[in-house]
């Protein structure tokens, strides 16, 4: 338990930041499972329009701190394939 001022107001800006990054980090995730979603029920023009909306969300995340800038860019790249192959097939 924190004893002194400092210590205390620490505590309280852990909290809020770690409601605010668990908020981004559940807005990403829901944004990436909206363009797999997209990218299995095979519609090329729901996939991309999922992509162009989810890729600022992964890099913002990326940016705040969130996930790493590699691990952000991982995601965007393979989605972005898996998109591209989809709009081959069709």
């Amino acid at each position: 338990m924190a004893n002194t001022k400092s210590a205390k107001k620490a505590v309280r800006q852990i909290a809020r930041r770690t409601a605010v990054n668990r908020q981004r980090r559940s807005q990403m995730r829901t944004f990436i499972r909206k363009v797999e979603e997209a990218i299995s029920s095979g519609d090329s023009v729901a996939a991309k329009s999922a992509l162009a909306v989810a890729e600022p969300i992964l890099m913002r995340a990326a940016q705040k701190g969130i996930v790493h800038k590699n691990t952000a860019s991982r995601k965007v790249s393979r989605l972005s394939s898996r998109v591209a192959a989809l709009g081959k097939q069709a």
